[in-house]
Order: C-alpha cells, then structure tokens, then sequence
C-alpha cells in the first residue's frame, strides 16, 4: 500500500502494510497449540482446556459433523454464548471448509428464522437453555441437524449431561455436544481445499436498511483482520511472553467484534481465552480480582462505566490489573476516556462494522489520541470522506462526507443479495453510512449517521425491527423507534405511537407486548403517545425530526 498521510502517526512497531499468509483462518489455532500446546486455550469459570486438548476436540467434532454430512460451503449456526463449546465448534466447522453462521442466543423465533430461511442453514450447534426455542424453530424450517450442550459440562464439579438427561435420545437428526466428540476416535484434519477468498463466517448485520443482512466474510477477511489488530496493539502486548498473555473474553463471539478482537486475537497472540458467557457486574468484578494481570481487555463503553465507576474499582487497582483496554462498537464519551487516562490505563478506541470484519479505524495504542476521534485507518485499509449526495466526490478536510472504506477487510458481500451488495460495494469501496470529518491530522470524527441504526449497550439495534413489532399491537395505528441518548447504555430505544381512535393504551403494556417478540435490549424502555407523528410530504415519517426534538427537549431540561 502507498504511503498514507496518516501513516506518520501509527506506533514505532506497527507496520504500514501487512504480508497476509493465504491460509484458512482456523490455521491460526496452531501457533499456539503447536508452541505451547499445555498453555490453558480456554478458563471458563476456573475450569482450563489447553490448547492441545481443544485441537483435540475440535478435531473429533469436525470428523464427527462430516460423518453427519456437514461438506464444505455449508451454513452451520452457532447459536452459543461465550463457551469453551464456541471455541470447539468454530474451529471445527472452518475445517470442514463449512460456514459459520453467528447466531446470538437472545433471539427470538422469528429472528433466528430469518436467518435460518436466509442461509439454507441445516446445521445448529446449541445449549440446553434456549432448546424451547430451538424445538419451535426446527419444526418450522428444514434445520435437519441439531447439536446441543450444556454449558456446565465444561465446568468442574458439574457433570457432563448425556443425551438422555436433555431428552435428546428419542428425536432423530438431534445429538448431544459432548457425546458426539467422545464417539469418534478420528483426530486426523479434514482434507478439504481451500481458498482465501473461500466463505468462512457469516455475520448478520443491518446494511443501509432495517432488514438484517448476512455479511459473507472470507477466510483472507478474518486472516487480514487478526493480523492487523494484533499488530496494532503490538507495542504493548509484545513486551509480554507469550506464556504469561490472556484476553477478558466478555464480548459476546457471536458478534464479530468479540470473534475477532477476542477470539481470532487469541489465537494469533497464543492467548488464554478467560470465557464470561454473560456480562453481570458483581460477578465480572470478581473475576477480575482473580488475575494478578489482564493483558487485553475488548470491551464497549457500557462495560467500561460500569467497571470504572464500580466501587470496587480503586481497591483493585485496575491500572496495575488491566494491560489493554479496547472499546468498540459505539463512541465512548469524552468524560470516561479521560476517567481512564487518568487511572493510568492504556486504552485504544476503534470503528468499523460486520461489512469490515470489525475493523477499519482506531487510535494509535501509545501516539497522540484525540477526544471524540475514532482516529486512524488500520494498516492496508484505505478511507476517503465523500460527498453525502452522491457518493462520489472526495470532501475538503473539515467538511462532512461519508466514511468509504477498501482493502482486505471488506466483505465479499450479503449473503444471496445482489443488490443490497451492489448498493453498498461500489468499485470495491464499502459504503458505510456514516458521515465524518477530519481535522489537519488527518483523524477522524464520527458527526452523524446516515443509517437510523440505534447503538445500544455496544449492540447494533435496526428501528424497522422494532417498527414491525409495535404495529403488530392491535391498538396502534402508527409507530416509530429512534434512538436516545443514555448515559449508561449511550443510546436506548424510545417508541412514539399514535393509538388507533378510540383505543386506549400504556407504556407497561406496549413494553410487556414487545418483550414477547424482541430480544430483550431491542425492547423500547420509553414509549410515547402522540396524535400524530411528523411526516414528509409523501407521507414518510421522519425520525429526524423526532430525534430533533428529543435532543431540544433533552437541552432544556
């Protein structure tokens, strides 16, 4: 890549581009389990599997999904919350040249269906606690192999659940997790072909639209995207043997952040996966205290205010405690970048989305870092502001324009759809969405979206989702979601509605009404009535000026 204006502020150690091996992205799991095959891979609640004894299981589990008829290009969901089974059944699927398709284990019927129809998915790898869910869904759709655990089987002290205990003997094409790994003795790899441009994960995101979108990233995406958020962390992280590195694993994996940032990272950095499967704060604090040193922590602003804020905070020490703190997927308020400067710990601010493999900008981890800038371009990653209209056009420095972004992060495209692809890739530059300024060195501030995406809790919210339930009530006429500013969550959903004449409602009941049919941080936690709802001139309601108004209202008070 030619040399970039915003190279001259990148760390002393992180290159300005990359040499990427072309090798499937599950190939990276052998650094560690090669170079230290007794180093803990995974801690989920005290209980450790070396690196050896998971390449030893995922091994079993792909054999064993092969001899079931998972071939490669085939879809297979991971409907799992942070796990050692995740960590398992990702590798395992990769080798079998099949697909991994994130599932967050929140969802609702309806939402996995979507993606289940989208995908042709025929494979789900699940647990025990959702399973009233999942048996609804597999009588809907052609899933016809399903794979189940339960999380306490990788917990010392617990047991290990048999297909009987799960009521899982008596149904066909249904298996239990660890049953299926103890069944097969074969440990040899998959001999599957492989390609870097061959599909390896597919991520569901929102697009320029509400409806949800699989973004097709490749084994070269995820091989790109480790390797350069390694390196940028490098001059911190590099100082640490390699025996002594874990990451803080909250982040959920299902979430492309979280698998790449967390997961992918790990294994580049021979790594110790500490594995929460859900964020509560007492509990989160106590695992910190646990660690002498946390050497990578990825996290979201929500996290981040609670762990700071939390009055445990001081008496643990987090400065000495915690080596490298991320934060992604939604801006981090000035006031809580400064809280962590000052407790002396260093930090890293970054940007992108499921279309970039999660990454594209950040702040260098040592340079110069600017409140309220996303910062920098990654290495090999190209970014240009253009004009909002058309698209086109490159901006003058300090004018607003679209963040465009090409490379070897960009996706392939979504999954079966041509045209949303089209709308968004044009000439290999992806279309984010978002409109940014730079300032004279050549860092860049987020100013507005152009999506009406809600950034809830680091969770990506699409209001048409939310729209479609409310106008499922019986007693709505119109309704409309937008985003509000909290300053727990940084933004949370507020629900306008006009009732339908002569009906009568309240905001209990159109909560309750949809925690019935959304997961649960999508649910609106304000709801207002209204006798009309601002609209364009060919009837569209406008969610720019609601938002206006909230902020007004929001100022005055």
């Amino acid at each position: 890549m030619e040399q970039k204006p915003w190279h001259v502020h990148y760390d002393y150690n992180v290159p300005t581009t990359i040499r990427y091996p072309r090798i499937p992205a599950q190939t990276m799991f052998q650094l560690p389990a090669g170079s230290f095959p007794d180093k803990p891979c995974t801690d989920f609640y005290g209980t450790t599997l070396s690196f050896w004894q998971v390449r030893g299981q995922m091994l079993r589990l792909a054999n064993a999904l092969g001899r079931l008829g998972v071939k490669k290009g085939d879809r297979v969901g991971l409907h799992l919350p942070n796990c050692p089974q995740f960590v398992i059944s990702y590798l395992a699927t990769l080798s079998l040249g099949a697909v991994v398709t994130n599932l967050n284990p929140l969802y609702t019927k309806a939402e996995l269906r979507h993606i289940v129809d989208t995908t042709g998915m025929e494979t789900l790898i699940t647990f025990d606690m959702v399973l009233p869910t999942v048996r609804g869904l597999v009588e809907e759709t052609g899933i016809r192999r399903i794979v189940v655990t339960r999380i306490t089987d990788y917990i010392d002290g617990f047991g290990v659940s048999t297909a009987k205990d799960l009521d899982l003997d008596k149904e066909k094409g249904w298996h239990h997790f660890s049953e299926l790994i103890d069944q097969t003795g074969e440990t040899s790899l998959p001999r599957i072909p492989f390609s870097p441009e061959d599909p390896a994960m597919i991520q569901f995101t929102g697009g320029t639209t509400g409806v949800p979108k699989g973004a097709l990233l490749t084994h070269a995406n995820i091989i790109a995207a480790t390797f350069q958020a390694a390196m940028w962390g490098s001059p911190t992280i590099t100082i640490i043997p390699p025996e002594k590195r874990n990451v803080l694993s909250v982040i959920p994996y299902f979430h492309v952040y979280g698998n790449i940032v967390a997961m992918n990272w790990s294994f580049f950095s021979c790594a110790t996966q500490i594995l929460v499967p859900r964020f509560e704060i007492e509990e989160l604090m106590g695992l910190i205290a646990k660690y002498d040193k946390i050497t990578f922590f990825p996290a979201v602003p929500t996290l981040i205010t609670a762990i700071v804020n939390h009055p445990r905070s001081s008496e643990l020490g987090l400065d000495k405690r915690l080596g490298l703190l991320n934060s992604g997927a939604a801006p981090m308020a000035t006031e809580l970048i400064e809280k962590v400067q000052d407790m002396g710990i260093f930090f890293s601010e970054g940007y992108g989305l499921s279309e970039s493999t999660s990454l594209g900008i950040s702040n260098p981890i040592l340079g110069m870092k600017k409140a309220g800038s996303i910062g920098i371009p990654f290495p090999d990653n190209d970014v240009r502001l253009v004009d909002v209209e058309e698209g086109i056009h490159e901006v003058k420095q300090g004018e607003p324009g679209e963040i465009v972004m090409k490379g070897p992060l960009i996706m392939k495209g979504y999954w079966n759809n041509p045209e949303e692809t089209k709308a968004q890739i044009r000439d290999g530059w992806l279309h984010t969405g978002d409109v940014a300024v730079t300032d004279t060195d050549g860092y860049i501030y987020i100013v507005d979206r152009k999506k009406d995406m809600i950034i809830a809790g680091g969770f990506n919210i699409y209001p048409r989702e939310i729209d479609e339930v409310l106008y499922q009530h019986p007693k709505v006429a119109e309704a409309v979601s937008i985003g509000v500013p909290d300053e727990y969550r940084g933004e949370t959903v507020k629900a306008f509605i006009v009732l339908k004449p002569g009906e009568r409602a309240t905001e209990r009941e159109i909560i309750d009404f949809c925690k019935e049919r959304l997961t649960a941080y999508k649910v609106p936690k304000m709801v207002e009535f209204r006798d009309t709802l601002p609209k364009s001139a060919v009837g569209k309601i406008l969610r720019k000026i609601l938002r206006e108004e909230e902020a007004q209202r929001r100022g005055k008070s």
